[in-house]
């Protein structure tokens, strides 16, 4: 006999006066209680659940009048602020996908997004107007088809999106749920965009899936404050603040985060839950002992941390300082997870926990085989109900999978309670400062200089970061080696590379070590940096 097929409980939500029923999601929310704070910046400006889905409705309108249909795609290049999350809701109603690009990308990286992934709207910030132009120009973009949030040369207000009602209906036609689509690096270099096919569903109720990942937080009850420190580019970062909202929880969101200013509206809003990576925590505790006890955050019931390891030193003195309010989790933008709260992790120090009740976890060796418990291998995960697939990528999806599962690239093992704890990553991928990044893109961007004949790019030890970016090279013959051609190579790379990407210094070699076959051996060149860390 088969499970019964979870939903989302019959009080999950606010209560609705007028019927009596329990609902959720923004667009409900707003007819049952409009005058609810939905928003609030830090710097004070804020909107309701009614204003909030009023502006969604408009621009969801609009979009509908420019032609966008089921299943096409929109780019957002914003920061965190009330016009991300009125784009975003707007789309969302309509059934369009959403990427939102990160806003540290050059203007080539977000023309590459919009071409990828077929958009045929761009939205852009006014912060990042000099991007937008050249990402527009280079993408071959139709003028009237960009808006700006402020101004960009070149693009529309983006009030001329909102399109009024027709009637006393505020709502736009044939409304469906949309998605977003965000993009995650692969090991080819180019970014990849996360696509899963939309499910038909009403944009009107929390979808099941949701509504339990927060139910595995603890953190799904509707008087919940969340905070947002880190951008809405980052897929975690992105499913806390929608689902906080679909639950009818107030959203405090920091443009820039900084460690007192997010201790100040911690205490000046009652915040209860966020979602954090260890590098915050880090800024937070080399704050004097004084300026930590201006402030009162015994509000906080749960702050999810993931993205990266967190040295356990660190998440130690959070415990100590904030109490046993840490869940830790390991998840990515492909699905699937596991969770371990911070009296769980006191007993199992390392773990990143156990897998959630919508995920199937296994370790595999190369051939696909499971492994006993304690035995290192490859984390393989698979989210109930769902499977995803790299846009435009079926090579890469289908190298993610064996059978239903698939992989994030990690090695770990799984012990007798069911902990699961990573010991390296398979691939070569970087993760500083709870960012991803990956080498061959900066490697084929490097070699493009008539200097490099080869390069090699990993992470090396960072005590804040943990790990920073780190290039070493070969020089091509007539090319000898100086602080002034380093110089020049890092300044031809950070005008095709967002700054976040640049390798923070260079370290020249007589030749890189490759097999016969052209493999790079990286681990030989890798050890000596992380040998002089231990």
């Amino acid at each position: 006999m088969s499970a019964p097929t979870p939903s989302v409980p019959a009080d999950a939500g606010i209560l609705d006066p007028r019927t009596g029923e329990h609902v959720t999601s923004v667009y409900r929310i707003a007819e049952a209680d409009p005058d609810r704070i939905a928003v609030i910046e830090a710097g004070g400006r804020q909107v309701t659940f009614g204003q909030l889905a009023d502006a969604a409705h408009g621009y969801a309108r609009g979009l509908r009048e420019l032609g966008l249909e089921t299943g096409d795609c929109i780019v957002l290049l914003a920061p965190n602020s009330i016009e991300f999350l009125e784009v975003y809701y707007a789309a969302m109603e309509i059934g369009l996908y959403v990427a939102p690009a990160n806003w540290h990308l050059t203007g080539p990286e977000v023309a590459y997004i919009l071409e990828n992934s077929g958009s045929t709207v761009f939205i852009a910030d006014t912060r990042f107007a000099d991007v937008a132009t050249v990402a527009a120009g280079e993408a071959g973009f139709d003028p009237a088809r960009c808006y700006a949030i402020g101004e960009v040369p070149g693009f529309r207000p983006l009030p001329e999106l909102t399109v009024p009602a027709a009637g006393e209906d505020p709502l736009p036609s044939s409304r469906t749920l949309g998605g977003p689509m965000l993009y995650t690096s692969g090991t080819t270099g180019r970014p990849k965009g996360v696509r899963r096919p939309l499910t038909g569903a009403s944009p009107d109720q929390v979808t099941v899936p949701n509504y339990y990942f927060f139910a595995g937080f603890d953190i799904q009850a509707p008087d919940n404050v969340h905070i947002c420190g880190s951008p809405l580019y980052h897929t975690a970062v992105l499913n806390f603040v929608t689902i906080s909202l679909n639950l009818g929880q107030a959203v405090v969101l920091m443009d820039k985060w900084t460690p007192e200013e997010m201790l100040r509206l911690i205490d000046a809003h009652g915040v209860t839950q966020s979602h954090m990576v260890p590098t915050q925590f880090s800024r937070l505790l080399e704050l004097p002992e004084d300026v930590r006890a201006k402030y009162d955050v015994s509000s906080l019931r749960t702050i999810v941390h993931g993205a990266a390891p967190c040295p356990k030193h660190v998440k130690q003195a959070m415990l100590d300082w904030w109490g046993p309010v840490l869940t830790e989790y390991y998840a990515g933008t492909e699905g699937g997870g596991c969770t371990i709260t911070g009296e769980e992790w006191l007993r199992k120090p390392g773990s990143v926990g156990r897998p959630w009740k919508t995920t199937t976890l296994k370790i595999l060796d190369d051939d696909g085989n499971e492994l006993p418990t304690g035995e290192i291998g490859n984390v393989y995960l698979q989210m109930h109900g769902s499977k995803f697939e790299y846009h435009q990528d079926k090579e890469k999806t289908a190298k993610t999978y064996v059978g239903e599962l698939f992989t994030m690239g990690d090695i770990g093992y799984v012990d007798e309670d069911g902990y699961l704890f990573l010991c390296d990553r398979k691939n070569d991928m970087i993760i500083s400062g709870g960012v991803n990044i990956y080498p061959a893109e900066i490697e084929s961007e490097m070699t493009r200089h008539e200097a490099v004949r080869d390069a090699a790019v990993f992470g090396i030890p960072h005590k804040d970061w943990g790990e920073e970016v780190k290039a070493v090279i070969e020089l091509a013959e007539g090319y000898p080696e100086s602080d002034e051609l380093k110089a020049h190579i890092l300044e031809d790379l950070s005008g095709r590379l967002a700054k976040f990407k640049m390798p923070r210094s260079i370290d020249v070699v007589d030749e890189l070590p490759r097999q016969a076959n052209g493999k790079l051996m990286k681990r030989t060149l890798k050890d000596p940096y992380w040998a002089d860390a231990k």
